[in-house]
């Protein structure tokens, strides 16, 4: 057995385990240590790699912006901001059709520039914006399938813990990750808020309108929403004005938002204690998905698979844009199965070496980065696409009475709409480094 047959048998075998409900970690793991056994001929020798291994892993300055932005949207949760970001959208355009679910992916858009998790962005807006929708006569479908859809803008839009990460795995500036993310997370928001106004046009009953707010009490309520924009503009406006790096920022992040929570009432001994436990646990389990991942890749590594595969696309005179797509509709098909985190994990050391090999008329960061933005919004995509979107089993848990095909039914026209997305941005990468060319 060739290394690459091997590699790609190891590859099925852990999709299997994860179909039977193996823990990613554990299944990625498992198959790599036995996979890199069959190619060494013996265990020993991992073994030995194993206690540096995970030292080399984990000892990176960089992955410590992880808990620090999981703690910071953990803060930015039990401090209300989520409630006052809510409340302010609602007054600007809940008098219009569809307003208040309008209103709820503005507040996810709004959140997630505080948070980084499109998970901790679901479950503080469904919180929030779900009963209110449903008080007020919103369609099942309409309201579970909106705040699904506009959680995964806490991933996209920075900072975001996932965009971290893929710049760690292929070696990218973070600061350029984020300023690439940013036109492409307003393009979604803006995209969902469209499909809201189709939706509320086409099937009236689905969505109410509220009176409209005087102008006085619109600024009132936007006033109140100043801790999100001074934590995103001193966090984010740090960070591109060489104050600070980005684990800084997310430490300087975290801070600011305890301190406000302490302010507001929110934060006190015991929600303190539970940010602190709730951040440790999700760190623990993405660290513990990164280890199981770098045993796999360490295995890939030695059958040699992502060069191979590198050097076959390249001589097999498919156009570029051919191969980028069959990469793409791959995520596509992985997210009904895995979760965002390891999808990038695991298929970044395979498809990034085959992307590096093609021309698209860009600059290798450019194409890195332009990449990078392609892959995490599709991922994205696999956050609601049933039937193990994550975000989707949020939403449900939180409205059990909700059948969960109506959430499937709903989160259709906004998984449409991420698809017409990354059309654009694959036929127009200067959405995606616009900014970053500003930069210079």
């Amino acid at each position: 057995m060739t290394g690459l047959e091997l590699s790609l048998t190891g590859f099925g075998v852990m999709l299997l385990l994860i179909f039977l409900r193996m823990p990613i970690a554990i299944a990625m793991g498992l198959t790599g240590f036995v996979g890199t056994w069959i190619v060494l001929g013996s265990p020993l020798a991992l073994l030995s790699q194993m206690k540096t291994l995970s030292y080399d892993t984990f000892s990176s300055h960089s992955l410590s912006v992880v808990p620090l932005f999981l703690l910071m949207g953990q803060f930015a949760t039990k401090s209300g901001m989520s409630r006052d970001i809510f409340t302010s959208a609602v007054d600007w355009v809940g008098h219009r059709r569809g307003g208040l679910a309008i209103a709820a992916v503005g507040a996810c858009a709004g959140f997630g520039a505080v948070c980084g998790s499109s998970l901790a962005t679901a479950s503080t807006m469904g919180q929030v914006a779900l009963p209110e929708m449903r008080r007020h006569g919103y369609s099942d479908s309409l309201s579970t399938g909106v705040l699904a859809a506009g959680g995964t803008l806490g991933i996209l839009i920075p900072p975001s813990i996932i965009l971290v990460i893929y710049a760690i795995l292929t070696e990218q500036n973070v600061e350029k990750m984020f300023a690439a993310a940013l036109l492409p997370g307003i393009l979604a928001a803006f995209g969902y808020m469209i499909v809201v106004a189709i939706i509320a046009r086409l099937s009236p009953d689905a969505a109410a309108t509220l009176p409209r707010k005087p102008y006085r009490e619109r600024f009132r309520s936007l006033a109140r929403t100043w801790p999100v924009i001074a934590t995103f503009v001193l966090v984010i406006g740090g960070i591109y004005a060489g104050i600070f790096t980005p684990t800084e920022g997310a430490a300087v992040g975290a801070v600011l938002t305890g301190a406000y929570g302490v302010y507001s009432g929110g934060l006190r001994l015991k929600s303190f204690v539970e940010c602190i436990l709730a951040t440790g646990q999700t760190t623990a389990m993405i660290f513990l998905i990164i280890l199981g991942s770098v045993v796999f890749n360490t295995f890939l590594a030695r059958t040699q698979t992502p060069q191979a595969l590198a050097e076959w696309v390249t001589g097999s005179g498919l156009a570029p844009l051919t191969v980028l797509s069959l990469i793409l509709l791959s995520y596509l098909l992985f997210g009904c199965i895995m979760d965002s985190l390891s999808m990038i994990l695991l298929t970044i050391p395979i498809f990034f070496p085959i992307v590096e090999a093609l021309d698209f008329g860009l600059s290798p960061e450019e194409t890195a980065i332009w990449f990078g933005i392609l892959a995490l919004i599709v991922v994205e995509v696999g956050l609601i696409t049933p039937p193990v979107g994550m975000n989707l089993f949020i939403i449900h848990s939180m409205a059990r009475d909700i059948p969960i095909t109506q959430t499937y039914r709903g989160v259709w026209p906004f998984v449409f709409s991420d698809l017409v997305r990354v059309i654009i941005l694959v036929g127009v990468p200067w959405i995606s480094l616009a900014l970053v060319r500003a930069m210079g």
